[in-house]
């Protein structure tokens, strides 16, 4: 938040209306409050080039959590528990005015939850579980305000249409070397983007960090533009 410098009188002189005489008005200003910093938990490529193309100013802070879900956990929950503590262990870590912003994603197939693939096998099973059919994706994040830790979280889902992808195609697309850090095993923004007609929500959403949303609820913890 930016806030500029407030003045309690302006300059020039004061008329006293009883005795007709006129004197020097003084004038008070505080300085302007330093700026509300931005703080990415992650340290995700992606997420910082949504941000940074979007023309935020940022720094990072990353953000090691244990991303194996919870028995029965649903992908929302999972998301948004990963989301709410990659932002607290930046937020204790952190120095304010800031806002601490952290995200998680992950691909799910018929409520089967698609996390980063751990080997090319793994990878080519994903892609082809998902070749020809609809997926979703949910990325949850969550936002911490700093020094005075008001909070806010959401979920964001878009739901993603993958064309039939042969087996060749798949091999050429996993030599890429594209695959092996993003949920689902594909990237909407690179290659793989070529196998995917359409979407259902917010295409950076599948990128990894909602942007509409995300801007949203920046200017309700009361972040102003420059």
């Amino acid at each position: 938040m930016f806030a500029r410098a407030a003045c309690q009188e302006g300059p020039g002189t004061l008329l006293n209306a009883r005795t007709g005489c006129h004197h020097k008005r003084s004038v008070v200003c505080w300085p302007p409050i330093t700026a509300m910093k931005l703080i990415l938990a992650s340290a995700s490529p992606r997420r910082a080039e949504v941000l940074r193309d979007a023309g935020f100013a940022f720094t990072v802070l990353s953000s090691a959590v244990d991303e194996t879900p919870m028995p029965g956990e649903s992908p929302q929950d999972l998301v948004q528990r990963l989301a709410v503590a990659k932002a607290e262990l930046v937020a204790a870590r952190a120095v304010g005015p800031a806002i601490v912003i952290a995200a998680d994603t992950v691909v799910t197939l018929e409520g089967a939850i698609l996390g980063k693939p751990r080997t090319t096998e793994d990878a080519r099973q994903m892609l082809e579980q998902l070749s020809g059919r609809t997926h979703s994706v949910f990325t949850g994040v969550s936002l911490i305000r700093l020094p005075d830790a008001e909070r806010r979280q959401f979920v964001e889902v878009t739901q993603v249409h993958l064309a039939s992808v042969s087996s060749e195609e798949v091999t050429r697309y996993l030599a890429s070397g594209e695959p092996f850090d993003k949920a689902g095993a594909y990237a909407i923004q690179g290659r793989a983007g070529r196998f995917i007609p359409r979407i259902e929500g917010c295409y950076f959403n599948v990128v990894g960090l909602p942007l509409a949303h995300l801007c949203r609820t920046l200017v309700e913890l009361g972040w102003v533009e420059d």
